[in-house]
């Protein structure tokens, strides 16, 4: 080590200055000028509306039942598809913790929908499920139903959508956090008489509870940024009008861009407030050690 270095490294240690902080610089210039920027100018944008006031925007999102409304349709779709994700992803990563034979292989096509993109994936449910698709042929032909059930172009497609295209990115998540669980405890309560399911919900899923949490949070914000699922397979201007619709017709239909900008903000503010509400229920909750799935 060269001594211009060392010195300064003396420096900020004289300043009560860590020098490996150092390495953070590169990450939070990232965060400010793809995360902070963009938020900050978007909020400075709201507040430009061409007349009516700085909080003029606002007010008019919220005062309209159609733009408001937004709000409860995107949540009624995000809320359960990530819980859903969440839960199917929990009881098949905790039975490939171990090894067996074609594990790989199944680990990639649970994984493979991950890459198919969204278009592509509503092409699918609609030549799947679609009204001429073969899941409505086939009911048709065992004389199950005389008409097509109709799960597109409305609620169940963009919830299908987000399941196919976000149980990939929770089953990985879940597995590497059942992966950070000793296995030696489990065994531990095994010599003792603990049956699997006693071994599962008071050793496992406590120690997972966490991490379940924190991949809730991830698949929530992917699900509720939702917008080419609720177009392609959707009611974009029924029962999937879904809030990032309504900021992309203010933006692009009217060229209202401090009212595009308000109903963004809007959306961000909704998800940080579910996340907020997530992560403190998991403080609460868990009050043990941060090894082990906590995440």
């Amino acid at each position: 080590m060269t001594a211009p270095t060392l010195a300064v490294r003396h420096r900020l240690a004289e300043r009560g200055i860590d020098p490996q902080l150092l390495l953070l610089v590169p990450a939070t210039v990232f965060v400010v000028a793809l995360f902070v920027y963009p938020f900050c100018y978007g909020i400075a944008v709201s507040l430009q509306p061409a007349q009516g006031g700085a909080l003029a925007a606002y007010r008019t999102f919220f005062s309209d039942a159609y733009q408001r409304d937004t709000i409860t349709t995107t949540l009624a779709i995000a809320l359960p598809a990530a819980l859903f994700n969440v839960l199917a992803a929990v009881p098949i990563a905790y039975r490939m913790r171990g090894r067996f034979r074609g594990k790989r292989l199944l680990t990639t096509v649970l994984v493979v929908p991950i890459t198919l993109g969204t278009v592509l994936t509503a092409e699918g449910l609609l030549n799947f499920l679609g009204p001429t698709g073969w899941f409505n042929r086939v009911l048709i032909f065992l004389k199950v139903t005389d008409q097509p059930v109709t799960l597109t172009h409305n609620y169940w497609g963009v919830f299908f959508s987000l399941i196919i295209t976000g149980f990939p990115f929770a089953f990985l998540l879940v597995l590497s956090y059942l992966s950070g669980i000793d296995p030696s405890l489990e065994r531990a309560a095994a010599t003792l008489g603990a049956g699997w399911v006693q071994r599962f919900f008071r050793i496992t899923l406590p120690l997972l509870a966490p991490g379940l949490a924190t991949t809730f949070c991830l698949t929530f914000v992917l699900a509720f940024s939702v917008f080419p699922s609720a177009i392609l397979v959707g009611d974009p201007s029924g029962s999937t009008r879904v809030i990032s619709i309504a900021a992309y017709e203010a933006a692009y239909v009217r060229y209202d861009y401090a009212g595009a900008s308000a109903a963004a903000i809007v959306m961000g503010a909704v998800e940080l407030l579910v996340i907020s509400v997530v992560l403190g229920l998991r403080s609460l909750l868990y009050t043990g050690s941060t090894a082990g799935g906590k995440g």
